[in-house]
């Protein structure tokens, strides 16, 4: 059943190496208010520039990252995403715009997490923040 389907995502949610040392109280909070989006292939999730709103989790499918360095610059692809993979914290974290468009590879299921109830699971300056901040910057960030 999809309400099956939904509680074992959220669970598996939950035991992500990313949220290790996050209060489970928080947690289980958050991933309650996890909403499953089902996505097609081609679809746009997150363009860049956007205002960042919501935090994603991918539950099934695989996903492009792509960047252009100006408006008037193609875009590169910077990275693949899939299962257990996260984007939407760069914005959310920097209180900034969206700093890349992520665009469905094939069809897929996203888990998304509000900014506020997203930022209220990170807290201020805990480990998960850290390790969220640092999670893609070596790629995105270095040497430039």
């Amino acid at each position: 059943s999809p309400a099956a389907t939904g509680t074992s995502t959220r669970r598996r949610v939950a035991t992500l190496d990313l949220f290790t040392g996050v209060p489970k109280t928080r947690l289980a909070v958050a991933t309650r208010r996890l909403v499953e989006v089902p996505v097609a292939a081609g679809e746009v999730v997150v363009r860049q520039g956007d205002p960042a709103d919501r935090f994603f989790v991918i539950a099934s499918g695989t996903f492009a990252v792509t960047r252009a360095e100006s408006p008037s610059a193609e875009p590169v692809r910077i990275r693949e995403l899939g299962p257990d993979q996260v984007f939407g914290e760069l914005g959310l974290l920097r209180r900034s715009p969206r700093t890349a468009t992520v665009i469905a590879e094939t069809d897929g299921l996203l888990l998304a997490l509000e900014g506020k109830d997203f930022l209220e699971l990170v807290g201020r300056g805990g480990p998960l923040e850290g390790r969220l901040l640092g999670l893609y910057t070596g790629g995105v960030a270095g040497g430039r």
